[in-house]
């Protein structure tokens, strides 16, 4: 084992090089430089399971990617990982890393890079059996680790519930803002309620409420017909005085693309389900623009008596390798 010129680093109470607190602070100052060359952050949340949220976030993604925006889709559900799957990527996260020691994310395409739990697995039926902490550090992980590069939106896919993820991206992200996911049902509206109350005591932002599930759109006639009712989160939405994003009717053909790896509602078409998707999508943008501009670049200070042709001030990688 390496030790340090105070020969401290094997002890527990150690404050130097190799200390637990050292590593903390190196992986948060790699975590807010991610963080800064990313424009805005959206959770996609709710207090309720099967409600779409994955569906949202995959095509929320793919369609601000559609749209020209650079995008990164990070998936937090550690325990039922779909993300990687709704897209068709079946590849690893196995490319070289950068010259910081950075990992490659997925890339679906020039505009929308990818991470997932599942992109690192040798098995992807294996479960993955965390508590609390390990889960916390996976997360912590994604952000500091991986080479998001700069980015208009980075979507984060949750999982259903107020727990570890949730808990973990609203501490780590303090400018992260909250999308809800609901449908019309009574018995998802109660559980998402606890979501937006979730948002009130971790003070994130809502951008909005949208309700999926909203009515089915027959594969015949493309008629919607409200079997699920309607009209729940619209309501809710007033209850909170948020913002409603819309409601989207449920469509066969959603299913099936999902599960063929080729999402359905930002594939662009006529039917009733892509048309309240699209109107969704402007509303996201009107809720979070992106401002006209270079993301400012993050340039860390040399270290002092550093021989690099930086000096004292910001590192400049014309004139040096730091």
């Amino acid at each position: 084992m390496s030790k340090c010129s105070s020969g401290t680093c094997g002890s527990k109470k150690a404050s130097g090089c190799g200390s637990a607190e050292a590593a903390a602070a190196q992986q948060n100052t790699a975590i807010a430089a991610s963080l800064d060359r990313i424009k805005n952050k959206i959770l996609v949340m709710s207090g309720k399971g099967g409600v779409g949220k994955s569906t949202i976030a995959v095509n929320l993604a793919l369609g601000l990617a559609g749209k020209g925006y650079r995008v990164g889709l990070m998936d937090v559900d550690l325990h039922g990982p779909d993300v990687v799957r709704m897209l068709g990527l079946s590849g690893r996260m196995d490319g070289a890393r950068t010259k910081d020691g950075k990992m490659p994310p997925l890339q679906y395409n020039d505009q929308l890079k990818v991470i997932s739990l599942e992109s690192m697995m040798e098995n992807r039926d294996e479960p993955i059996i965390w508590r609390g902490p390990l889960k916390n550090q996976a997360i912590r992980q994604f952000i500091a680790d991986v080479n998001w590069g700069d980015l208009d939106y980075l979507i984060i896919d949750a999982p259903p519930g107020t727990g570890d993820e949730p808990m973990t991206v609203a501490h780590t992200i303090k400018d992260a803002k909250a999308l809800v996911v609901t449908t019309p049902q009574n018995i998802a509206l109660a559980d998402v309620r606890k979501s937006m109350n979730f948002c009130k005591h971790v003070s994130m932002k809502i951008i909005g409420i949208v309700e999926n599930m909203s009515g089915f759109v027959c594969p015949h006639c493309d008629k919607t017909v409200d079997i699920f009712k309607t009209g729940g989160g619209e309501q809710l939405a007033h209850e909170f005085s948020v913002p409603f994003l819309g409601s989207i009717p449920v469509d066969p053909r959603v299913v099936i693309a999902g599960d063929d790896g080729i999402p359905y509602l930002s594939s662009g078409g006529t039917s009733p389900a892509i048309q309240a998707f699209a109107e969704f999508l402007v509303r996201v943008e009107k809720e979070l623009p992106v401002n006209v501009g270079a993301i400012p670049m993050v340039k860390p200070l040399a270290k002092a008596g550093s021989s690099c042709g930086c000096g004292s001030g910001p590192c400049n990688p014309t004139t040096c390798d730091c």
